[in-house]
């Protein structure tokens, strides 16, 4: 049945107008001042903005780290990406040294195909560079769609990679079109601090943050911008949270270098002192790079105001606290990094963006959504309201006030580190492919009803 969205507001990252939405099957067919289709399905948006689906390129579900499991899987981390208005992740594929790429790529497929109820792609973690992975990667990127390469210069000993992988990366990657993405800590000095922190006695949350200071991210950072610049490529610098890597971003682009820059909801609302909370409370808030002091927010804000960070991830990698996050009560570093942050990204960085005066309603929906579909190769199929895109749509009403709590969050764990703040601005209903994923702030969706997502090559 064909359906007709009237009354809303309609706002892409450029425009923002009243009007009419015809979507027929997955597609939206037509957009006019009115719409009267005989037989069609009439969706009151009165009062509400009309969104593109938001597109969260930073998940990490149904990942194994530190000894366990991320809490949400594809199935309930997707459902509770859907009622958070997000319509399109694109999730982390781990690889091991020494096995086939194929072989990390139909393990991430097993666990998202029957269960994902929205669209969804993967990023390719590099964990070494060799002749058996410059042959597997043309493939890769130009056949199965995976067109996103993910090195680690932190978690020595588990995930860090040296700089000549990290440099052969960004070749081969402009040879094929591909974007590398780095998580941008100094691995070494990290592992130094914190080995010198365990041996002073220190093992409470809060040394998670302070063997993880800003300047090993600012240096990290200024190390892969000009790595970069060497190989004439493409980078990607995930989960930004500091003034000090926010510099070097910036002045790469004023450069005229292919950089580009993710920050999340967490370091653009929470702080450091979170990691300080009693009875162990601070371990909710364990996730690298950690909360930092409370000025870098206004950096962050800024940076996304004036262009100099682009994209909005969740990081999402949730842990519960009982079971898990305990796992560390003696020693920081056992505690699992992550948090369970896929649900609230739209209403956090809207109610603290829009409503909060901090940016235009439009830079929002290119940060929630647009940009990540460019940069990650997605557009206009996604990431956009216009004629022949996908109809991923979230209905949002900008008058509702919500208080995000474990209590009523849809993700699957016991707790949210956003706990007890009000938001101004909720979704209503989520549209992916022409279909209602959430109506009325129900669940309506199905799992398995998620497709995976073949992405271009990175062309910005």
């Amino acid at each position: 049945m064909s359906k007709v969205i009237k009354g809303g507001t309609i706002v892409t990252a450029t425009d923002k107008y009243q009007a009419d939405l015809l979507i027929e099957g997955e597609k939206i067919m037509s957009i006019a001042k009115q719409l009267d289709i005989p037989g069609a399905e009439v969706i009151d948006a009165a009062g509400c903005y009309v969104f593109p689906g938001g597109i969260d390129p930073h998940t990490h579900l149904d990942m194994p780290f530190g000894g366990t499991t991320t809490a949400d899987d594809f199935e309930t981390g997707t459902r509770a990406a859907a009622f958070g208005g997000t319509t399109s992740i694109v999730d982390f594929c781990l690889t091991s040294k020494g096995k086939p790429i194929k072989e990390a790529i139909d393990t991430w497929h097993a666990k998202a195909e029957g269960k994902a109820v929205i669209d969804y792609g993967f990023h390719l973690m590099i964990s070494e560079m060799n002749e058996h992975v410059i042959d597997q990667l043309p493939k890769v990127v130009q056949e199965e769609g995976i067109t996103s390469l993910k090195v680690f210069m932190a978690y020595k000993n588990v995930f860090q990679c040296d700089d000549d992988i990290l440099y052969q990366t960004l070749l081969k990657a402009r040879e094929l079109g591909a974007l590398v993405q780095v998580h941008a800590e100094n691995g070494d000095v990290i592992d130094y601090l914190v080995k010198q922190a365990l041996a002073d006695g220190n093992t409470a949350p809060i040394y998670h943050a302070l063997t993880r200071p800003p300047e090993v991210e600012g240096e990290a950072t200024g190390r892969a911008v000009a790595l970069t610049a060497l190989a004439n490529s493409q980078l990607y610098v995930v989960h930004v949270s500091c003034e000090e890597a926010v510099e070097k971003i910036a002045e790469a682009r004023k450069k005229g270098f292919q950089v580009w820059g993710e920050t999340c909801p967490q370091y653009l609302a929470l702080d450091i002192s979170y990691l300080e909370k009693p009875d162990f409370e601070g371990a909710k808030y364990v996730w690298s790079p950690p909360l930092r002091a409370k000025y870098h927010q206004d950096v962050l804000w800024s940076a996304l105001k004036n262009g100099h960070l682009q994209t909005i991830g969740s990081d999402q990698c949730s842990f519960n606290f009982k079971g898990q996050k305990e796992l560390g009560r003696d020693d920081f570093t056992k505690i699992p990094n992550g948090g369970p942050l896929i649900e609230d990204r739209f209403s956090v960085v809207y109610s603290e963006g829009v409503h909060q005066g901090r940016i235009s309603i439009n830079q929002f929906v290119d940060i929630i959504s647009t940009k990540a579909a460019k940069l990650f190769g997605m557009f206009p199929q996604k990431g956009t309201i216009a004629v022949g895109s996908d109809a991923d749509l979230v209905i949002f009403d900008p008058t509702v006030e919500r208080t995000i709590s474990a209590a009523t969050h849809h993700m699957n764990v016991d707790y949210n580190p956003f706990e007890g703040m009000t938001v101004h601005g909720d979704v209503i209903s989520v549209l992916s492919r022409g279909e209602f994923v959430i109506r009325e702030k129900q669940f309506v969706g199905r799992p398995g009803n998620g497709k995976f997502l073949r992405r271009n090559t990175y062309s910005m």
